[in-house]
């Protein structure tokens, strides 16, 4: 696997070239630093630049030139990372030494059609096509609450940090969503392409000069722009005290989310250690919360752990009865204690590494996969794959203690389902 980066003042080209693989695969990432009131406007704007653009001003005309294209797919989203928003459209072809000349080259330029050729009139996006991405957005907003998890998991981090980039929900905002017409869709718009840092990453058996004069030929952005702040979220307040915050719903299953804020984490506890960590913890049938939570004392249906470097952040997701929260909870705080105490032994470590090195070696069958190391690399400086494989191995014990003492609980949420008669009102 080769890489190469080029730089031009408006934006990044990242080419992997691999014989793995017979397709192209495309990432158009667009970044810049996270407010809360990007979030709708960006997944708006994604929605719509993904269902029409000019030349193709409907979802059946793009269907049919995608079928033209040898059954290209193309999909795009939004997502948090850290201090930043990243918008991001994916696209995947074969390349044209499968199909015909010249088909590397239209299956671009259609990618970057999406993004560059938007469906327009009169600087305001085309009502059908707002109409229907508005549509989609309000339904995804309104449902959001039907995923119990992901509800439970976003309701803790309101609670946890109210106003903190983590604390803000994804999915964006009703109130937020009622202010953006075509109008003023379309000015946010010329303001991305204009303001975010752009990098468009590929990933194929690719010839880099003609890859490269592609893009150089039909990505054309001339604004010069710059990063200004690293990608990670520090905390400096951590409660004494457990905050905790109970929510009913008429639902069977309660949902139960843990919050805790580590604090001061290095780059090696981002990228290495936390990962052990949290495996051990709450990761899997081998975890400490699995089995004396779950197993031992059959307390939940579900319980884990996952735990994140760039939001410097972990979470503890349990779905149980109403009943059997308070001891739920307890134990948690039990094996979290556990953990800083040092209960764990060499196998565990062992094991997480085993599982964590097995994930990698699966990473180089995905095309988008291999592109998102790139992505880490480039963002947040995360080692490659080979780097990566070496470095895992020298994660001890000593390591994780000292991770285990930056780890500081926070909040407790739970969305409290089940009869009256089965709720644990101890706490």
């Amino acid at each position: 696997m080769k890489y190469k980066k080029y730089e031009t003042q408006a934006y990044n080209i990242h080419l992997i070239k691999t014989d793995k693989f017979k397709t192209i695969s495309v990432k158009i990432n667009l970044k810049k630093i996270f407010n809360k009131e990007d979030i709708t406007f960006r997944n708006m704007l994604i929605n719509i630049l993904l269902d029409s653009t000019k030349d193709y001003p409907n979802r059946r005309l793009l269907e049919i030139k995608t079928e033209e294209l040898y059954n290209l797919g193309y999909s795009g989203g939004n997502y948090n990372s850290g201090e930043y928003s990243v918008m991001s459209i994916d696209g995947s072809f074969l390349h044209e030494k499968y199909t015909e000349p010249g088909m590397n080259e239209a299956s671009l330029q259609f990618l970057f059609d999406c993004l560059l050729r938007p469906n327009v009139i009169d600087k305001e996006f085309e009502s059908n096509s707002f109409k229907k991405a508005y549509n989609v957005l309000k339904e995804d907003i309104t449902s959001f609450e039907d995923n119990y998890y992901r509800y439970s998991n976003a309701r803790m981090l309101e609670e946890m940090g109210k106003g903190d980039k983590s604390s803000y929900r994804s999915v964006g905002y009703l109130e937020d969503l009622d202010k953006i017409t075509p109008q003023n869709l379309y000015q946010y718009y010329e303001e991305t392409l204009r303001k975010n840092l752009i990098d468009i990453f590929i990933i194929g058996d690719i010839d880099e000069a003609q890859i490269k004069k592609i893009i150089l030929d039909n990505f054309t952005i001339k604004t010069a722009k710059k990063a200004t702040k690293e990608h990670f979220l520090n905390h400096t307040k951590f409660r004494r005290r457990l905050k905790t915050v109970k929510e009913e719903k008429h639902i069977n299953q309660s949902y139960l989310s843990m919050g805790f804020k580590l604090e001061k984490l290095t780059n090696f506890e981002r990228e290495y250690v936390g990962s052990i960590y949290s495996y051990i913890l709450g990761g899997g049938a081998d975890s400490k919360l699995f089995k004396n939570v779950r197993e031992k004392n059959s307390l939940c249906y579900s319980i884990s752990s996952s735990l994140s470097g760039i939001s410097s952040g972990m979470i503890i997701t349990a779905g149980i009865s109403s009943n059997s929260f308070n001891k739920t909870v307890k134990l948690i705080k039990e094996e979290v204690k556990k953990m800083e105490k040092g209960e764990f032994d060499e196998l565990d470590i062992e094991k997480a590494k085993i599982t964590y090195l097995a994930s990698l070696k699966q990473l180089v069958d995905s095309p988008f996969a291999i592109i998102n190391l790139y992505v880490a690399h480039q963002y947040m400086g995360y080692d490659l794959l080979d780097d990566r494989t070496k470095n895992i191995l020298m994660v001890n014990r000593d390591m994780i203690l000292k991770l285990a003492k930056k780890v500081h609980p926070d909040t407790i949420f739970l969305l409290e389902g089940g009869s009256e008669d089965e709720k644990d009102t101890s706490l």
